[in-house]
């Protein structure tokens, strides 16, 4: 059964607006590779850091809701370091029932 996600996942800040689109898009073709679905994504926005990050002062904010097996979820950190724009990202599993009182 495949578990869901809610992961934070923080761009460069050097990404225009028509890039970030894309670089959303490759987040959900590695997430599709690895047998996972989206479920919804909200833009935060541009956010600065309390301290520099790498030499990086701020960050443009994506939350994710997504589902993925549990076993998984190491892989996806490790494509997300090779194949995509993302500068950080950190996940939590969300409670199903935490979820649907939410909604």
């Amino acid at each position: 059964m495949k578990t869901l996600y809610e992961g934070l996942f923080i761009f460069p800040e050097t990404l225009e607006e028509a890039q970030l689109d894309p670089a959303i898009e490759a987040v959900k073709t590695e997430l599709e590779k690895l047998g996972g679905t989206l479920e919804s994504s909200t833009r935060l926005g541009k956010r600065s850091f309390a301290r520099p990050l790498r030499k990086k002062k701020a960050g443009i904010y994506v939350v994710i809701m997504f589902r993925l097996e549990g076993g998984q979820i190491d892989a996806f950190k490790r494509r997300l370091k090779l194949a995509t724009n993302v500068f950080r990202a950190q996940f939590l599993q969300k409670d199903e029932t935490v979820v649907a009182q939410e909604a």
